[in-house]
């Protein structure tokens, strides 16, 4: 008898950066607004189920839409008081997930922006496709 596999993959096509940074999630959009120029508006939580007999746990989202070139910058809270969006980043506390390309020059202002912040201790851009619980950040 034959059989017939599928294979799934994930669609990460998307850059990730994870920031560490010990503020509340509106001061941190806020200053995100007000440093880089963006517009982030919180939009509904991001719920992650991690158990099927438990109910999902809720993370805050932010969302900034840019016309010109259709860009999408999510921020996604990685802490939850039940546990975190990546479990094995649990130092990190947002994740900005940009969507659609952006070319290097973009990228690095928004590096160094997020750098110069004072409340900010680290931004940096990580690769999706190393994280064990990738499939958590799909949007």
């Amino acid at each position: 008898m034959n059989k017939t596999y599928l294979k799934l993959s994930l669609d990460l096509d998307f850059i990730l950066i994870a920031i560490t940074a010990s503020l509340k999630d509106y001061v941190f959009c806020h200053k995100i607004n007000t440093q880089l120029g963006f517009d982030f508006e919180r939009i509904e939580e991001h719920e992650v189920y991690f158990n099927v007999d438990q109910p999902p746990l809720s993370f805050s989202k932010y969302y900034f839409y840019v016309e010109q070139g259709e860009n999408e910058y999510f921020i996604v809270s990685n802490r939850h008081s039940d546990g975190f969006l990546i479990p094995e980043m649990n130092k990190v506390d947002y994740f900005l997930i940009i969507h659609q390309f952006l070319d290097k020059d973009d990228l690095n202002y928004i590096l160094s922006g997020l750098n110069k912040l004072s409340d900010i201790q680290v931004a940096a851009q990580i690769d999706p496709y190393k994280l064990k619980s990738k499939e958590n950040l799909i949007m």
